[in-house]
Order: C-alpha cells, then structure tokens, then sequence
C-alpha cells in the first residue's frame, strides 16, 4: 500500500485544497481501515467553504461526508466486517451517554462530532473510521445509489416529520439534491402534486424529470404561482431545503399545514410573520439527521424503492475537486460524486 494519499481539505473559505497527505492507520481495538469508492459533495460542504462560512468545521480537516468504501483492515475488537466488506458510512457520531443520548436523540449529543466535518472523511482515497459509523452493503448496489445513503438517511429522517397523507400537496423550495431527494421520497408516499421551486434551470428540469411541477422563482412570486395552482388553498406540507425560506414555507403552506425545515444556513435571518402561523394553525417542524434511519436508507436503495442516481450530475476525478464545486456553485450541476 502506498504512503501517502491525494485529498481534498478544508484550509478556510474558498476551494477546497489538495494535498498529499499520509494513508492513515488503524489505531483503536474499534476502528476500521477503508478504500473510498466515492463521496458525494454536500450542501454544508459548499457552505463550509462560503466566506464567512455558513457551517462550521475543522482546519485542516479531509472533507467529505457522504461516502461508500471497501473495508481494507479492521481493528481487534472489530468481528463481523472482513476485508473486501462494501459499506456507507454513517459520519455523524455521537457518545452515548449524555442526556440527549439517553433520551433518544444521538442527533442532539452534547459530544457531537461528525467525519467529514470535523475528523478526516472521505475526500481522499483512505479514510479510518469508527466501526458503530459503518452499514454494510449489498455487493451489487452501485456506487452511484449508495453515494446517497447518508443524505437519504437525513431525508428519511424529514419525511417521516411531514405525517403525509396520500394526496396530499406538496411544496419543495430549493430543487437541489436534498429538495429533490425529498420529492422522490414524498412521491413514494403517495404525495398528490408535488411543486418543485427554484432559481436554476437544470434544477427545474430535473424536478419536472422525476414528477414534479416546476415553479421558476426567478421573476419571483413563486408563493403566488402554488396558490393559483392550488386554487388559492396553498400546500398541506412546505420544505424548506435550502435554510433560508422560512417566510416562504409559511406563506405557501394551507390551513392546518406543516412547514418541514430541513435545510439549514447558519447565516439565514428569514422575517417570519407570526401572525400567521397561530391563525392558520400551522406546524412548524424542525429536522436534523435522521436518528437510526441509515437501515431504512440502505434498504430502500438495495430495494429499489428510490433511484437517487438520477439526480447525479457527473462523476470526477478526486483531482477535479475545485472544478467540482465550482461547477455546483454556478448551478451548472446538481449533483457531483468525486472518485479517489
């Protein structure tokens, strides 16, 4: 095996930065060496790089929190994966034994940390992590589904706050990866009309390729579009997938509604008109990783029951990265998988 290893790290706002870094070693009884297959670009990790940034994480950290790897070396305590193993990971870690934890809520730990983010992740062509983080894999999922295994984790989590109804109407504001995972999802619901709203073309083209009604905000008035369409009613469910649409969800959402906030910009100040949630009566529902869906995740994509791939704009060399986000920058792609 080789020495050191090209990846993709978080020096500070901008690009990412590549460098050659050692291939780390298994160190812990519980720790298990992987190979990277792939890993997806992220949302929070464009806004990781934003300036300032719009979510915090580590200097110097390797980026990358959506991954799927071989198992090449485990650690002793380590029984059930041998090498040549295929698994995704499930980067956010909690400890399990603050308050949080013990109420249910690992999503909530007070010792939060997360790979990717704040340890070393899968932006480069080894990664070591903790065995609890692993979910094994069928040998036969493609790389190219089980890349979402961990946004799809997260989405799930979402869409089992929304309490859908079968029929019911749906507005997704923010039509990238997450938003479109989202209609994919509510569309296997059983979602009545699903309307998909954005600023970017490709995105809207997308949205109309998977079912949904596309809703261009470009020449604005996006709440005013749904209520034409919904003969002045508005939708029973609202997501706000992109963390600053707030205010939106809440003008679009029907009497009764539920407005899901998904999408999350720690920079966003959204003016929010309370009057309106109390005489309407809406539900306003925050989400925040979803807690113990990674088995759900992995079935629905070994299954078939959803087939992200679609929503995958381009595979790139690791050595492509600052093109990469470039390109998902300029809304030129939706989604990116880098290949070590």
């Amino acid at each position: 095996m080789e020495r050191t290893m090209l990846a993709a790290v978080f020096a500070g706002p901008g690009e990412p930065r590549l460098e050659q870094r050692p291939v780390p070693a298994v160190r812990a009884p519980d720790e298990v060496l992987l190979e990277v297959e792939g890993a997806g670009i992220c949302g929070t990790d464009l806004h990781i790089l934003e300036d300032p940034p719009g979510h915090p994480a580590t200097r110097g950290v390797i980026l990358g929190h959506e991954y799927v790897g071989r198992v090449v070396e485990a650690g002793p305590a380590v029984a059930d994966l041998r090498p040549g193993d295929r698994v995704v990971v499930a980067p956010n870690l909690a400890c399990g034994f603050c308050e949080a934890c013990l109420a249910g809520l690992p999503n909530q730990c007070a010792r939060f940390t997360t790979l990717g983010i704040y340890l070393d992740g899968g932006f480069a062509r080894y990664n070591v992590a903790p065995r609890r983080a692993l979910h094994r894999i069928s040998p036969e999922l493609p790389v190219e589904e089980a890349v979402f295994a961990e946004l799809l984790s997260c989405v799930v989590g979402g869409t089992a706050r929304t309490a859908l109804e079968p029929g019911e109407d749906v507005a997704i504001l923010g039509a990238g990866p997450v938003g479109l995972l989202f209609a994919l999802v509510l569309r296997g619901m059983g979602a009545g009309r699903i309307f998909a709203v954005d600023l970017v073309p490709r995105r809207l083209e997308a949205a109309v390729r998977i079912g949904c009604e596309p809703v261009d905000a470009r020449s604005g008035g996006a709440v005013a579009q749904i209520r034409e369409q919904t003969g002045g009613r508005g939708v029973d469910v609202a997501v706000d997938a992109v963390g600053s649409l707030f205010d939106q969800a809440v003008d679009v959402a029907a009497v009764g509604g539920r407005v899901v906030l998904f999408g999350m910009n720690d920079r966003a100040r959204p003016p929010v008109h309370q009057y309106d949630i109390t005489r309407r009566e809406l539900s306003i529902l925050g989400t925040y990783i979803g807690i113990h869906t990674f088995p759900k995740a992995i079935r629905m994509l070994e299954r078939g029951v959803v087939r992200p791939s679609v929503l995958l704009s381009a595979t790139m060399p690791l050595a492509e990265a600052p093109r990469a986000f470039d390109l998902l920058r300029r809304g030129e792609a939706i989604k990116i998988m880098l290949r070590p």
